[in-house]
């Protein structure tokens, strides 16, 4: 049977070669947490041993850290021990941080909370000091348990919900949970229920659905503390009794909490026999494991109380030395933590808060001096742009009054001709002018042509092309865009551009209706295609905008009324 068993475990050592230290590890914690803790010991055992076997320091120390679980307070103390003599000249964030937080982890689980303090208040020391937020992070929970422990609930809440709502890659699935059940205990506490309530649900239906036996009866005891809060004694009793079983075979300690809530239920129905059933129970179990909890003085009162009446002084005299020696210890803890947990941890916290403060005064003093720079920076361009503006403005309104003057001198002159009668005849060439290769006889043809053309406004036609004027004049392009050039001194398009833009700004000036029209209108009237066609020949030879035009000549003509 033995050589049996000795082969067994060699084949199930064999069977670990295959697995990567994270794998290893999954494994460790699966089997761990399942209470299986001989097969979480061999693990832990192969892990230390194959670190050992490829020299590598970090895993050694991650393998005396898997062994101490299993191991009792003063060997598992002497492998942490370990882990800082391995981790000493490692040079990172990780350790001597985390060697500090397992060893507090170890004294909390052994009810030594005093040393479990100093433990993380050096572990968020040193990890504090190499910036590594995930230790910070830890320190903290870890904290925020003993403050919990004390009765300072709310204040252990604020970090519980902090890291339950921002987890930023700091805690795992497991320990999420671990928050969101550290959380409603500390809400039940400080009877927030509604808030506690959600948490139970949102923690039950993540219970089912990952078919964790535990972790459903563990939140099946937090639903009868609401249910004790809210004084349904019963239902409490009920849901209690029947996750007891579970509960202590994973946590004593939470099975002795169970214990204290369901004897306050027996209390609530008013049943004395069932509450001095519960806590002796309770009284026995912490026998076995001597952790302690705040309620415990509770219980000893009561059962003290209970035995003085019936006046049975043995058991009287057994609960009142149990009250005493629990006594002792809480006061000793107590009177530490309370005394050293503002001075070692708040204080500090709150000299940093100061400090962050401090610095977000400054970052926001130079956000405001950088905000007052760039407003400035843009009141002034605002400024300058505005400038630029106004003076371009003023550039167009003085081209357009120009432009104006401009059309009513030739008005004057135009209406002085016609008053005497005289025929302005404009010549049909200011110069002698002769074009190669076209006849003179069919230049000055061409000429008299354009002059009725001008004279009669055939420019406002739509969609005259130098090839449909030529045809109207019986002549070709070539001669006809050859005079042009020659005695006009500029190209057809221009030429035609120029006629339709001067007749625009006579007839703006002299007919009101005209200037009311629509773009689109005054444009077809002109005998561009559109609007855009207009505006963009209209700029180019006045050099202003027809806008700047027409609300001069609205200026001019309103101040003549006046």
């Amino acid at each position: 049977m033995f050589n049996n068993l000795a082969a067994a475990q060699n084949n199930n050592i064999d069977a670990l070669y295959e697995f990567k230290y994270s794998q290893l590890k999954n494994k460790f914690y699966d089997y761990y947490d399942h209470n299986q803790f001989p097969q979480s010991e061999q693990i832990a055992k192969y892990y230390l041993q194959k670190a050992k076997k490829e020299k590598n320091a970090l895993e050694i120390a991650e393998g005396y850290n898997l062994i101490h679980f299993n191991k009792d307070f003063p060997v598992a103390l002497k492998y942490i021990d370990s882990i800082a003599a391995i981790t000493k000249d490692i040079k990172g964030s990780l350790y001597p941080a985390r060697t500090y937080l397992i060893k507090g982890n170890l004294y909390y689980k052994n009810d030594n909370l005093k040393a479990a303090l100093d433990s993380y208040i050096l572990g968020l020391k040193y990890a504090k000091e190499r910036n590594d937020k995930r230790q910070v992070a830890y320190a903290d929970i870890n904290i925020a348990y003993i403050n919990s422990y004390i009765g300072k609930n709310a204040e252990a809440a604020k970090i519980f919900r902090h890291y339950l709502y921002n987890r930023k890659d700091i805690t795992d699935d497991y320990q999420h949970n671990q928050m969101r059940i550290a959380l409603i205990s500390c809400y039940l506490d400080i009877n927030k229920l509604d808030s506690a309530n959600i948490l139970i649900r949102e923690g039950q239906v993540s219970a089912i659905t990952s078919k964790n036996t535990y972790d459903i009866s563990l939140y099946s005891f937090l639903s009868a503390k609401y249910d004790l809060k809210l004084r349904k004694y019963k239902t409490t009793v009920t849901k209690l009794s029947k996750v007891y079983d579970d509960i202590i075979r994973i946590n004593p300690n939470n099975a002795n909490i169970a214990l204290y809530n369901l004897g306050k239920a027996y209390y609530g129905l008013k049943n004395k026999e069932k509450v001095v059933e519960t806590y002796t129970k309770l009284d026995s179990n912490l026998q076995k494991t001597d952790i302690t909890f705040p309620e415990l003085r509770e219980i000893y009162t009561y059962l003290i109380d209970y035995y003085k009446e019936k006046n049975d002084k043995e058991k009287q005299l057994y609960y009142i030395d149990r009250f005493l020696k629990t006594d002792k210890k809480l006061d000793e803890q107590f009177q530490y933590l309370l005394t050293e947990l503002p001075k070692k941890y708040d204080t500090p916290n709150l000299l940093q808060e100061k400090e962050n403060i401090i610095d977000e005064l400054k970052k926001r003093k130079l956000l405001s001096y950088l905000t007052i720079g760039i407003m400035t920076l843009l009141l002034l361009t605002l400024l300058l742009l505005y400038y630029k503006s106004r003076k371009l403005v003023r550039k167009n309104e003085k081209i357009a009054q120009n432009l104006i003057h401009s059309v009513e001198e030739r008005n004057k002159i135009q209406t002085k001709a016609e008053a005497k009668e005289i025929f302005i005849e404009k010549p049909l060439q200011q110069e002698e002018k002769t074009i190669k290769n076209i006849p003179e006889e069919v230049v000055q043809t061409i000429l008299k042509e354009l002059e009725y053309f001008e004279k009669h406004q055939r420019f406002l036609k739509k969609g005259i092309t130098l090839s449909s004027l030529a045809q109207s004049i019986n002549t070709n392009t070539a001669y006809l865009s050859e005079v042009i050039n020659s005695h006009k001194e500029k190209s057809f398009t221009t030429y035609l551009n120029d006629l339709r833009i001067d007749y625009a700004l006579k007839r703006l000036v002299e007919d009101k209706l005209f200037r009311a029209y629509k773009l689109a209108i005054i444009a077809d009237e002109l005998g561009y295609n559109n609007a855009q066609a207009f505006t963009a020949a209209f700029k180019k030879n006045t050099q202003t905008t027809l806008s700047a035009y027409i609300k001069e000549i609205q200026k001019q003509q309103s101040s003549k009324e006046i």
